[in-house]
């Protein structure tokens, strides 16, 4: 009995400690305290029924009391990233305590979710390192409508394809993007017979779509691509009306298969 006594005493202890050391926050009365992560939020639980909490963006968690509340004594909220998650033990504080609270790696345990690969920070930064490269090559060309598109270069890393792409507008005219879409097709299309047509989403953009005068270069990532010998990877850049120039960039599968790793 003795030693049972001695075994939970000993678990009490560790838990004790262990809540010790998540770091604390303090909760202002009429305030709200914004969590900023590093990476988008996946998950969050508030242990406590007096606090209210939203994701008013992706990578903030936002969090109040309720105003039916009178007495607040603790909580402990959790944040999970795509690749960490972290805990706050959550305190009543005055109106000069911090209300905005950046989730440092300090506060961060590593989370392994199989199926997740790269987080958006790392393709982010992967992104960046092929952008601050100069495009070494033309490994596909079209033009039409005084505007020329260019397949500079496909990398790879893991199971992740990286395509430089970049578009150049010998007009006058401002080319206002409307939607830069990707998709794969049939290489040979019978007018006699369906054409079957899949739409891809990239996975990360390095950049939005913009309107551009004369030249413009984005890092576009997608997951693993795989399609047969007879179909054709294409991305296709639409202009807003009226004028519509529509152009149409093939990427055929020998230049996915032949894409080079990732520059260091």
């Amino acid at each position: 009995m003795k030693k049972l006594i001695f075994y939970i005493s000993l678990l009490v202890s560790a838990a004790v400690h262990a809540q010790d050391t998540i770091p604390t926050v303090y909760l202002p009365q009429n305030l709200t305290v914004h969590f900023v992560s590093p990476e988008p939020i996946q998950y969050v639980d508030i242990s406590s029924k007096a606090l209210a909490g939203d994701l008013p963006l992706k990578n903030v968690l936002r969090i109040r009391l309720k105003d039916s509340v009178s007495k607040f004594k603790d909580a402990v909220v959790t944040i999970a990233g795509q690749k960490f998650i972290a805990q706050y033990h959550v305190v009543p504080g005055t109106n000069v305590s911090p209300t905005a609270i950046n989730i440092l790696p300090a506060a961060m345990k590593p989370l392994d979710i199989s199926g997740i690969g790269f987080s958006e920070n790392q393709l982010k930064t992967m992104a960046l390192s092929i952008f601050a490269e100069k495009p070494s090559g033309k490994v596909e060309k079209v033009k039409q409508f005084g505007l020329t598109g260019q397949l500079n270069h496909v990398y790879s890393a893991g199971d992740y394809l990286f395509l430089d792409i970049s578009y150049k507008n010998s007009t006058r005219l401002k080319y206002d993007i409307e939607d830069l879409r990707f998709r794969i097709d049939d290489k040979k299309v019978n007018k006699a017979s369906n054409v079957q047509s899949v739409e891809l989403r990239p996975e990360f953009s390095l950049f939005p779509v913009p309107s551009f005068a004369k030249s413009y270069r984005n890092i576009l990532v997608f997951k693993k691509i795989s399609f047969p010998g007879n179909k054709v990877f294409i991305a296709e850049l639409s202009e807003k009306q009226i004028s519509g120039r529509i152009m149409s960039l093939k990427i055929s599968y020998k230049d996915i298969l032949e894409a080079d790793t990732l520059p260091n």
